[in-house]
């Protein structure tokens, strides 16, 4: 495997990390975000399975806790379109477990293509790579319900959450199946400064309860996260 593209990719990520690190600590991307707190609710539970336990097993019955941030990939000037990330954390018997959804599309193959968009209002969130569930590859995304029109400057949209919180559906699909709701999740500002050099999020490291990864999805990614972890 040593050979393999996804290695290749991966250690080619891996450089491009190591290069901006040069230029932005700590983070060389999502630099700045708006650091948020909320809980996600269990939706009522359906036929429909996603085969990763965390989602089919909806949780206990008080709403979990979680800790979010939000932020532009590329950091570009909010006046110009930028792939936007959703990070969230809740806790579990395990330790912490982290979603990182980026902008994507929704349909197939628009769900495996990073979309810049230039305000959070009414976007489409995705994990773009599959988790492994006991069925197979699974999807996780977040759509953007309330408020329907979101500011693109962090400080105006950290101001604007104070004022409604922000509501998103949970969703699951396999690759090219259709989605199925199964949580909301609420978030407002957290306390504090708008942004801070923690938490620092990671998706192969913190999986939720049940959800595995794939050999190539971690060949591409943990190269990545690890040099951005030096940051």
């Amino acid at each position: 495997m040593a050979g393999s593209p996804t290695r290749s990719i991966g250690r080619l990520l891996a450089g491009l990390m190591g290069v901006l690190l040069q230029v932005r600590r700590p983070r060389p991307i999502h630099t700045t975000g708006v650091l948020l707190e909320g809980r996600i609710t269990w939706r009522p539970e359906t036929a429909a399975r996603s085969g990763i336990a965390w989602i089919d097993e909806r949780g206990p019955d008080t709403p979990p806790a979680v800790v979010a941030r939000f932020s532009r990939g590329a950091s570009l000037p909010a006046a110009l379109p930028d792939v936007l990330g959703l990070a969230v954390r809740f806790r579990t018997p395990r330790g912490p477990a982290d979603l990182l959804l980026s902008t994507t599309g929704f349909g197939v193959p628009g769900r495996f293509v990073l979309a810049p968009r230039r305000t959070p209002g009414g976007a489409w969130f995705s994990t773009l790579m599959p988790y492994r569930g006991s069925d197979g590859p699974v999807q996780v995304a977040a759509r953007s319900r309330t408020p329907s029109e979101l500011p693109a400057h962090l400080e105006d949209l950290r101001g604007a959450l104070e004022q409604e919180p922000w509501i998103l559906e949970l969703l699951f699909a396999t690759p090219a199946g259709r989605w199925h709701r199964f949580a909301d999740l609420e978030l407002r500002p957290a306390p504090g400064p708008i942004d801070r050099p923690e938490p620092r999020f990671d998706a192969v490291r913190n999986p939720p309860p049940g959800a595995g990864t794939y050999g190539w999805t971690r060949r591409l990614r943990e190269p990545a996260y690890a040099r951005a972890r030096l940051g």
